[in-house]
């Protein structure tokens, strides 16, 4: 988040999980077991040989698996994902930002989605759903997303009024507070 609002406070400021990382990695590891494959087997001195194929092949494929992996970082650095104690915020982009916020108090329903995988390695997806909002805005791949979304119903009610409340001053102050 760029800047905080006066009197805000940040509560939880995430990128997606890591295991996007890992899904957006297989193409490249695919690709580079493909050329070592081939170049102990098709290209080798035994297979089909044409001078320094090989060479240009494999530092090719490694150059472009590099750039793939620099392009999928950034990307995932770009998405972020803030909650603070006035509104949510989720912003996205590299090069043009795209930022959506939600102020708190127009919440209305907070829903989180795991997968099994999700359950075992602790992400998920948590839909915000907010008055006046076309449809839910879909935070995915959120890491702890029972973490998150439980904060935003405790941030919610706060900004409502319905939180801890305190005595009046001069109200009497029950003896015993638990009721028992």
């Amino acid at each position: 988040m760029s800047k905080m609002l006066p009197g805000e406070n940040l509560i939880l400021k995430d990128h997606p999980h890591w295991i996007t990382l890992v899904k957006s990695l297989v193409v490249p590891v695919v690709l580079l077991v493909v050329v070592l494959v081939s170049d102990f087997t098709l290209l080798g001195p035994d297979g089909y040989y044409v001078p320094k194929l090989r060479t240009f092949l494999t530092l090719g494929v490694v150059a472009l698996a590099i750039l793939w992996v620099i392009v999928v970082w950034i990307r995932w650095q770009s998405v972020t994902y803030t909650l603070t104690d006035q509104r949510i915020t989720i912003q996205s982009g590299v090069f043009s930002r795209q930022e959506k916020i939600i102020p708190i108090d127009r919440v209305q329903d907070c829903t989180t989605r795991q997968s099994l995988l999700g359950r075992i390695i602790g992400y998920g997806r948590v839909e915000v759903d907010a008055a006046g909002a076309q449809g839910a805005e879909i935070l995915d791949h959120l890491p702890k997303p029972g973490d998150f979304r439980d904060q935003v119903f405790v941030q919610s009610e706060k900004r409502r009024g319905g939180g801890a409340t305190t005595p009046a001053a001069g109200a009497p102050v029950p003896a015993n507070p638990s009721g028992v």
